[in-house]
């Protein structure tokens, strides 16, 4: 990729099937850039992700990933460069495969590594299992890990391709209260990591966003209700408008929290 090319461009793109999912999205990611991407069910969050995966083709618009724009080139190639974790990818996975096979498949998006492994597989999967912070299953089989230490795993298989981009599709559905904090320390370190791919969350809860996370993306109805800089965006106004309820924003340190409220004066 350019080092000068953007991570993500999107201009003026347009997905319409039987109705409009997506209309008029404007959205650009700079390198060193980590981005979150909020809005309320139906917003048209999922719908962006299948659109920057190739799995949901434009109406109208043009969409650029990694330098590479949709219908120029092949994004079959593209997403080999694009690691993505979803709660639905849990589901798939073999229930008797170690943790270090699990890792290993990533190298060619399997689901369940199959074929001979080489040493330096072995020992780049070693490395990122260190990386993830997850020394103290590397022996353990997929079946008998905790949904954190899954989400762990699952990065780390993403890491296993050396992405730029690595998308993260609500990586905290299903965990309680300690192991989501936990989750969530790692995933800051990682964005901290001076060899992390560009970052980008999707996400319902503020509360997720951890302090490495610079930009914002809001969603409403398929539309951009705003983007920009987390502290431009992060806004009880804003995110009002983009749950369809009064809410109150607060920032704790570096973390924010949200509050639903019936006194509209509350919003500003």
């Amino acid at each position: 990729m350019d080092s000068r090319a953007p991570v993500i461009e999107i201009r003026a793109l347009r997905i319409e099937r039987d109705a409009v999912i997506l209309d008029r999205i404007d959205w650009r990611v700079e390198a060193g850039q980590h981005w979150v991407i909020l809005g309320a069910n139906g917003s048209g969050k999922t719908s962006m992700l299948s659109a920057l995966t190739g799995y949901l083709a434009p109406t109208a618009g043009e969409i650029s990933v990694l330098g590479e724009t949709y219908g120029r080139s092949d994004w079959r190639d593209l997403r080999t460069r694009i690691g993505i974790v979803s709660s639905a990818i849990v589901q798939m996975m073999p229930p008797h495969e170690r943790v270090l096979d699990t890792i290993i498949s990533g190298r060619r998006a399997m689901i369940g590594l199959w074929g001979e492994t080489v040493d330096d597989d072995r020992a780049r999967a070693s490395e990122i299992i260190r990386q993830v912070e997850a020394e103290n299953v590397a022996e353990s089989r997929w079946g008998w890990l905790s949904q954190g230490e899954r989400q762990r795993i699952l990065i780390g298989r993403a890491l296993m391709a050396r992405p730029e981009l690595l998308i993260l599709d609500e990586p905290c559905a299903g965990l309680d209260p300690v192991a989501r904090e936990r989750f969530l320390g790692f995933l800051d370190r990682l964005a901290a990591a001076g060899a992390s791919p560009a970052l980008v969350l999707v996400t319902h809860h503020v509360e997720e966003i951890m302090p490495k996370f610079s930009h914002a993306l809001v969603l409403k109805s398929g539309r951009v209700l705003a983007a920009g800089a987390k502290s431009s965006v992060m806004k009880s106004k804003i995110l009002s408008d983009a749950f369809g309820a009064p809410v109150k924003v607060s920032r704790r340190g570096d973390r924010y929290a949200l509050r639903v409220t019936t006194d509209a004066k509350l919003v500003v």
